[in-house]
């Protein structure tokens, strides 16, 4: 593991293998896959497809990948997308992805990349296509550990929730942009000496303050059994770690594996020694632990970062939090939209 959407040329991946969403007669096409082809050497590699062609739909099968970065190139044959049987459409596409998934285990492949299988010309609508793919690599990564990558074009390839997107948006507005008025407000006022920052600072950011008190009481759980531990300032982060982990009642690879992170990543963590885990990596072990707003500040604390409403990211981070929505690959769908880092992976 991890997964993470990145955007970018699929020929140019750095991985063991890319898929290529391939016609059943294995021939170039057009779009990503006569891209593919380019890339690698058309000759060679339509040559190499001929001698596994044809192929069923929903099944893989693997190449040299010659002249790309990648060893190999994964073809799988996705569906073409029937509006009137979309139950047989949804089976056949988390084919195309199990089937490849499989297909580069059975290869010692260690990373692999995906584009957004049938959502071009095979006419697979794009948030469908798109919760598919997250489905069917999620539950793989639940029992393997394989890097996964699902390269998006650009952000206009796929599409997320509507009414989660304004919801976002909403909390945005709210908790952003105010923050951001304000703050513009306060610099602009005292650079002109008006009136001093001391001067504004208890009027307009008192609400603000009011507000982000609110919300964390607002989140609060019934947490006793944590607060022997919370209040020990001076523990350090990977101590607090495992007791937190202990005290929700999770097992070591279940947080790694929901947080989206790598096992080597975590044992570092895990051990200690001086090493302090990125403000995302932080995040998405509060996400996996599934910890309230003043968990999750607490944690953020005890290694020196802190939740920030001048930051897009920590305000969408904290959206989920506070909601109590704790799939973390929800969560990156949602910040891929807005071009911010995502959760877990590479971080």
């Amino acid at each position: 593991m991890p997964f993470t959407m990145i955007r970018q040329d699929i020929t140019k991946m750095k991985v063991d293998a890319i898929v290529n969403a391939a016609n059943t007669d294995l021939a170039m096409g057009g779009g990503v896959c006569g891209a593919i082809f380019y890339a690698a050497g058309a000759d060679k590699l339509q040559k190499a497809c001929d001698r596994l062609s044809p192929i069923n739909t929903g099944e893989a099968v693997i190449t040299p990948g010659f002249a790309l970065p990648a060893k190999y190139v994964i073809h799988t044959a996705g569906p073409v997308y029937r509006q009137e049987k979309p139950e047989e459409s949804e089976k056949l596409l988390r084919l195309s992805y199990t089937n490849s998934l499989e297909t580069a285990l059975d290869n010692k492949c260690e990373s692999i990349a995906f584009p957004l299988i049938s959502s071009g010309i095979y006419g697979y609508p794009k948030k469908e296509a798109l919760q598919v793919a997250v489905l069917a690599i999620k539950d793989f990564l639940a029992e393997h550990d394989m890097e996964v990558y699902l390269v998006i074009f650009d952000r206009n390839s796929y599409e997320v929730s509507e009414k989660l997107l304004k919801d976002v948006e909403s909390y945005i507005d709210e908790k952003y942009v105010e923050e951001h008025y304000v703050s513009r407000f306060e610099e602009d006022t005292a650079d002109r000496g008006l009136v001093s920052l001391n001067e504004i600072s208890p009027r307009v950011p008192k609400e603000l303050s009011q507000k982000r008190s609110f919300a964390k009481k607002a989140t609060l759980t019934a947490a006793n059994t944590l607060d022997n531990f919370i209040e020990k300032l001076d523990e350090p982060f990977n101590t607090t770690l495992l007791r937190l982990i202990d005290a929700k009642g999770k097992s070591d690879t279940e947080v790694y594996k929901r947080a989206n992170i790598d096992r080597k990543l975590f044992s570092k963590i895990r051990t200690g020694k001086g090493y302090t885990p990125s403000k995302r990596t932080i995040l998405a072990l509060a996400i996996a632990l599934e910890l309230t707003l003043e968990e999750t500040d607490d944690l953020l604390e005890r290694a020196g970062y802190a939740l920030s409403h001048s930051q897009k990211f920590d305000v969408i981070v904290e959206f989920f939090i506070i909601n109590g929505k704790y799939d973390i690959f929800e969560i990156n769908e949602v910040l891929f939209k807005y071009d911010q880092p995502l959760l877990g992976a590479g971080s």
